[in-house]
């Protein structure tokens, strides 16, 4: 199963990985290296967003681009919508863009690689498959 890894993950594997966010980092290296990362353009936009210098932009732009976008559809919005309906319905409140990964995931048989711990409280809720780091 392919899996879109959430921003929460792209910033530890970017950054100097503390001791804890070891395996985490380790399982994306992993994930690219079976070639089962895809990418989300709003996943894309927020790690490139806020890269004060020029060369650092490209150099990491450049380097995302190794990982395919997964095509957005009306459904996908459509489903995201509803999906943060039915959270918000069990008392779980999410962003706009993590309901968009959880509808894009669901529509299409992806798992996420995520830190953040809100995705928990969706698969409550929700349909969604998360990727578990292999120990």
């Amino acid at each position: 199963m392919n899996v879109l890894v959430d921003t929460s993950v792209w910033s530890i594997a970017l950054r100097r990985a503390r001791r804890q966010d070891g395996a985490v980092a380790q399982e994306l290296a992993h994930l690219i290296d079976e070639g089962r990362v895809v990418m989300l353009g709003p996943v894309r936009q927020e790690l490139l967003s806020g890269i004060k210098e020029r060369v650092q932009f490209e150099r990491l732009r450049d380097r995302l681009r190794a990982f395919p976008d997964v095509a957005l559809e009306v459904a996908d919005h459509e489903l995201a919508a509803e999906f943060f309906n039915r959270c918000r319905a069990g008392g779980v409140q999410g962003s706009n863009t993590d309901l968009l990964i959880c509808a894009v995931t669901a529509r299409r048989h992806l798992a996420v690689l995520t830190t953040d711990g809100d995705f928990q409280h969706f698969a409550a809720v929700i349909p969604l498959s998360l990727h578990v780091v292999r120990g």
